[in-house]
């Protein structure tokens, strides 16, 4: 069976298509800690400076996760696109930060 693909904007409209109804608000979400060897790295390009690429990939793994998760709960709605996007992060506890990506799920015409 091939899926249909999602198609995913920050914006309130798709060009060329007409929104028909309106799902609801689907969301996705991940917490993620930092790693001791990590921080061993991060405190070292404190010293130099530069881009502590270790954190960056890790952020960007659970962005992805958390927009896989929104899609997947969009596909359960059996949505055509998610507009209105947003990512959003706060502070769990010390050391561990949650991803929340959100918006609208929306049928197509």
């Amino acid at each position: 069976m091939i899926e249909k693909d999602i198609i995913i904007s920050t914006t309130d409209r798709i060009p060329n298509k007409t929104i028909i109804e309106v799902l609801g608000v689907v969301k996705g979400n991940t917490i993620r800690a930092r790693w001791f060897g990590r921080d061993i790295a991060a405190g070292l390009k404190m010293i130099v400076g530069g881009e502590i690429k270790g954190y960056t990939k890790m952020i960007a793994d659970a962005r992805e996760e958390a927009v896989q998760r929104m899609v997947e709960e969009a596909k359960k709605q059996k949505a055509d696109a998610v507009v209105n996007v947003r990512f959003t992060t706060s502070t769990v506890m010390q050391g561990a930060a949650e991803i929340l990506v959100y918006g609208t799920a929306v049928k197509l015409k």
